[in-house]
């Protein structure tokens, strides 16, 4: 994963605070992370403040 995806998500405004920045963009350019969003898939149903942590997943999950 390369800190394009970092800088890609501040530029949107998905990113605000984060601490230890460079760490955080070492580590995404040096290994593979795992990503956590907290809802339940299997629930009766999703809504629409889902959608924006889903295509978060996906491009990092691209990325």
């Amino acid at each position: 994963m390369t800190t394009d995806v970092l800088a890609e998500f501040e530029a949107r405004g998905l990113i605000q605070d984060t601490t230890e920045r460079e760490a955080l963009a070492e580590a995404l350019s040096d290994e593979m992370i795992t990503v956590y969003v907290g809802f339940d898939p299997t629930a009766d149903s999703l809504h629409l403040g889902n959608l924006i942590p889903i295509m978060a997943l996906r491009r990092m999950q691209l990325a």
